[in-house]
C-alpha cells in the first residue's frame, strides 16, 4: 500500500549559488509508464547536455537566461524571469531522439518535463505571449493558471501549466481522479504536482486518497517538493498555508492520448488577463 513516502520526493539540498539537480523523477521511480521531471540549477557559463531519446521533451526556464543548441535547432535569449513569480515562462519544446545543450547566460534554474511518445513534432519556442492565463474557482478556490502546454499545443503527451494559488486558498477543486476515460469530466493521466514558494516558510497540505481506503494521505510539502498522484488517487486541493502569499504547483500531465483539461467549475473560470492575483509581466 502506497503511503507518504511513495507520494511525496524532498529536493537534493543545493547551497545558495550552487549548481546541481533539485529534484528528479523517472518512470521506474513513479511506477508508472510515461513522465519523467527533473529541475536543475546552472551557473553562469555552465551548460547541461542531454538526449530526449524514445520523449518527447519540454525545457521550461523557472529563472534566469539561457540559449539552446541542439539537433533540431539553435534559440538565443530563452527566460527573462528572475523565478517563478516574476512573471510569464519561456519553454522549449523538443521532440524525441533529439540531442540539446542548455548553455546558461545568467545564473539559471530549468525544469526537464518528458513524456515517452510514439509521435514527433517540430519543435517549437513558447514565449511568454504564447501563455494562456486563466482565472479558475471563485472565493477561497480561486487559482491562476499559465498554460504553457495546453491541450492544443502540438504534441503526442505533454501537458504542462503552472498554477498560483494565494495564501489561504485552495487549489485543484473540487476533488477528482484521472485513473480512467470514462467522459469529458474525467481523462486518464499520470500527474505530478511540483511546488514553489515564494515565502520560505511557505508550505501547502495537500489529501491523496483512494474510494477504497488503500491510499488515504495529507502530505505537508514545502518548496521544490514533488508531490505523486498515482493511479486510482483522489486530489484535495493544496492549500498554501498562512506564512506564504503565493505558491506554484506544476502539473505535468501525460496518458495514452492528450485528452482535454478537467472542466473548471460551471461559471466559475474565465480567461483573459490576469486579474489581481499575480500580475504577471511579459518580461
Amino acid at each position: 500500500m502506497p503511503s507518504q513516502t511513495d507520494l511525496l520526493i524532498h529536493p537534493n539540498l543545493l547551497k545558495p549559488g550552487e549548481a546541481g539537480e533539485i529534484i528528479s523523477l523517472t518512470p521506474e521511480h513513479a511506477r508508472w509508464q510515461y513522465i519523467s521531471f527533473g529541475v536543475r540549477c546552472l551557473r553562469a557559463g555552465d551548460q547541461l547536455s542531454a538526449e530526449t531519446g524514445d520523449s518527447e521533451t519540454t525545457v521550461v526556464i523557472l529563472g534566469g537566461e539561457c540559449e539552446v543548441e541542439s539537433a533540431a535547432g539553435s534559440w538565443q535569449g530563452l527566460g527573462k524571469r528572475r523565478n517563478v513569480f516574476d512573471g510569464l515562462p519561456y519553454a522549449l519544446y523538443l521532440p524525441r531522439r533529439t540531442s540539446y545543450a542548455v548553455k546558461a547566460t545568467t545564473p539559471l534554474e530549468v525544469a526537464l518535463c518528458s513524456a515517452k511518445s510514439e509521435r514527433d513534432f517540430p519543435p517549437r519556442v513558447i514565449r511568454p505571449e504564447d501563455v494562456t492565463i486563466e482565472i479558475r474557482g471563485g472565493k477561497n478556490v480561486t487559482r491562476q493558471i499559465y498554460h504553457v502546454l495546453g491541450p492544443d499545443f502540438p504534441a503526442h503527451r505533454l501537458l504542462i501549466v503552472e498554477v498560483f494559488t494565494p495564501s489561504g486558498n485552495w487549489s485543484s477543486y473540487p476533488p477528482h481522479k484521472h485513473d480512467q476515460a470514462t467522459s469529458s469530466h474525467e481523462v486518464k493521466l499520470e500527474e505530478i504536482y511540483y511546488y514553489r514558494m515564494s515565502h520560505p516558510d511557505g508550505f501547502a497540505v495537500q489529501r491523496l486518497y483512494t474510494k477504497d481506503g488503500r491510499i488515504d494521505e495529507t502530505v505537508t510539502v514545502r518548496d521544490n517538493d514533488l508531490v505523486l498522484i498515482l493511479r486510482d488517487t483522489i486530489r484535495w486541493p493544496p492549500d498554501p498555508g498562512t506564512t506564504a502569499t503565493t505558491s506554484m504547483s506544476w502539473r505535468a500531465t501525460s496518458g495514452p492520448c492528450r485528452p482535454p483539461m478537467i472542466p473548471p467549475t460551471p461559471g466559475c473560470a474565465r480567461r483573459g488577463p490576469p486579474g489581481k492575483l499575480t500580475p504577471p509581466s511579459t518580461g
